[in-house]
């Protein structure tokens, strides 16, 4: 079992109805030396704040939000040599869940881990890998994940998330880390119920769109597919091609991705 302490900082707005999940199925975890709540609350109207507190998490109030920023001030409150960040809305599949999230850092190259359900070229993620300098180079968008990971401390301290980024700040900081010689764990038993594939159209598209931005402002510039062709030929993640071709979701997020290109 893992000894090293963590603190779990989660951020949320608006998160009544999940925020009290999201915390006990934290609580419940088991096989971890110590752990403490951090709630950043991004100017919620609800309750989600009390909810917090009443569950035992210290809330920090941030009502000018960005994704990097408010994990920044959550982990500069942590006192865990380990933080693990995680969204409201993802949810602790078992009891076990952060004692195998705080298992690969007995590694001391391992500077971030973290879950997900399909490999870079779009096919099932079937067993544990490690994404180093070469698997970066060739799949620059895939990795690290701040909606259920966890990252080293003292690399945070040394250099933290960037703030000025409108998405992708996860992948960012890992990619940083992956060039100074560390590596980053994606294994499918970190993966947790997070999944925003099937929200509202409109969702789909501003998050697509805030993430083309953010991967322009950090990767270097490459010969991009014409949205025609992106539709037509890239059909990863899906049964068939024409399942694809025909999924209105894969639609709002090819729109998202080129209309966020574009800004840059």
């Amino acid at each position: 079992m893992p000894t090293v302490p963590c603190s779990v900082v989660v951020r949320a707005r608006d998160e009544a109805a999940r925020i009290g999940r999201c915390l006990e199925l934290v609580r419940a975890q088991v096989g971890v030396a110590a752990s403490e709540l951090i709630v950043v609350d991004n100017g919620s109207r609800d309750r989600t704040a009390e909810i917090a507190r009443s569950a035992g998490a210290a809330v920090l109030s941030m009502p000018s939000f960005s994704f990097g920023g408010a994990l920044n001030l959550g982990a500069e409150r942590a006192n865990g040599e380990i933080v693990v960040a995680l969204s409201a809305d993802a949810f602790a599949s078992d009891p076990g869940w952060l004692a195998r999230l705080l298992e690969p850092f007995a590694d001391p190259r391992v500077a971030c881990a973290s879950g997900d359900r399909y490999r870079p070229d779009g096919s099932v993620l079937d067993e544990r890998v490690v994404q180093d300098a070469a698997l970066l180079r060739q799949y620059p968008e895939w990795g690290y994940s701040n909606g259920a990971g966890a990252f080293r401390a003292e690399l945070w301290r040394r250099r933290p998330f960037r703030a000025d980024l409108p998405g992708c700040e996860d992948r960012e900081w890992a990619a940083h880390w992956i060039r100074q010689g560390y590596v980053c764990v994606i294994d499918p038993d970190l993966n947790l119920a997070h999944d925003h594939t099937h929200d509202p159209l409109p969702a789909i598209y501003r998050r697509a769109r805030r993430e083309a931005q953010g991967f322009a402002m950090f990767l270097d510039p490459r010969p991009q597919p014409g949205l025609v062709r992106e539709w037509w030929s890239d059909t990863r993640f899906y049964g068939s091609p024409w399942r694809a071709r025909l999924s209105h979701r894969r639609a709002a997020r090819l729109l998202g991705a080129h209309a966020g290109r574009r800004r840059q």
